[in-house]
């Protein structure tokens, strides 16, 4: 078991549900790399040392890395994606860390049909490369993006996506996040390994629909639209455009049905199932149930 694992990303929805599956494991030394100085004091009261630094630039990020035993490489979907990651493992080799544990994305490949993945598969290679110790996993859509259609589901009963009638499998970031942390505590046991992560079941944004609007107790419809449609209704919420882009290349390959399969792999890392939708809506209807919920979920992402 390591002494001391450093989190990067610490702040987002992935690293988040990591540190509180990690709790406190005996033994372990938690350190987080977190950009902005305004967002650790949530860290610092549950004990967990914050270092700042900055993924885009290498200088800032030596004493985040210094005498840790193991990284949690988190990169959020950005261009200079591969760059951040590059920075992690140059960080990484150059303070004497042991292994990472990197999160890539599903289907990342050199012809992913997604921007994401072709960019991931970049620095999945690398790690691969590094001469560390590597476990890499790619999970699957993430339930909690659903978040991104709590507004509409809460002001007009209903979720607008370009995934047509596709199927995923769909997982809960929790459960990544439980997986995560059954590597990072026991990293021997996973070495060199590639684990793709995806909820119990291969679902349709209609059936997404039904789970949430029977959770919230008010009837909840998908509406496809198309790309250009769901592109422009994104950076209209503010989201930058070419991460836009990306998640509309998501959606036209999921409505190809790419993402219509699941894996037994989170059992088997955890000892239980994965959350189905039906929980996933159950534990977080009170996102989805009024545009008061949805302001103050956005207020303390």
């Amino acid at each position: 078991m390591p002494d001391s694992i450093l989190i990067t990303g610490a702040t987002g929805a992935v690293s988040s549900a990591l540190i509180d599956e990690l709790g406190d494991a005996p033994g372990i030394r938690w350190r987080a790399l977190v950009r902005d100085e305004a967002k650790v004091e949530g860290l610092r009261q549950r004990g967990i040392e914050v270092v700042i630094g900055d993924l885009d630039d290498p200088r800032t990020l030596a004493p985040a890395f210094e005498g840790v035993d193991g990284v949690w490489s988190l990169t959020s979907v950005h261009p200079r994606a591969p760059e951040h990651s590059m920075n992690i493992v140059w960080a990484a080799r150059q303070a004497g860390v042991r292994f990472i544990v990197r999160m890539s994305a599903v289907g990342a490949s050199y012809d992913a049909p997604t921007r994401n993945g072709r960019l991931h598969a970049l620095s999945d290679h690398e790690l691969q490369g590094s001469g560390l110790h590597w476990t890499i996993l790619k999970p699957h859509f993430f339930m909690q993006n659903l978040f991104g259609a709590a507004r509409s589901v809460a002001g007009q009963g209903a979720i607008y996506m370009n995934m047509g009638e596709g199927r995923l499998g769909m997982i809960d970031v929790r459960d990544i996040a439980a997986c995560a942390a059954q590597v990072l505590k026991a990293p021997h046991l996973h070495r060199g390994k590639t684990y793709t992560l995806t909820g119990p079941a291969s679902i349709s944004c209609n059936e997404v629909a039904l789970a949430i609007g029977n959770a919230i107790g008010k009837p909840v419809s998908y509406v496809g639209v198309p790309s250009d449609a769901a592109r422009e209704g994104m950076t209209a919420m503010g989201l930058p455009q070419w991460v836009a882009d990306a998640i509309v290349e998501y959606g036209e390959a999921y409505a190809g049905n790419w993402g219509n399969f699941t894996t037994p792999t989170v059992e088997q890392i955890t000892g239980r199932p994965p959350r189905s939708i039906v929980e996933f809506a159950s534990d977080t209807a009170g996102v989805f149930k009024s545009e008061d919920s949805v302001r103050e979920v956005l207020e303390h992402a």
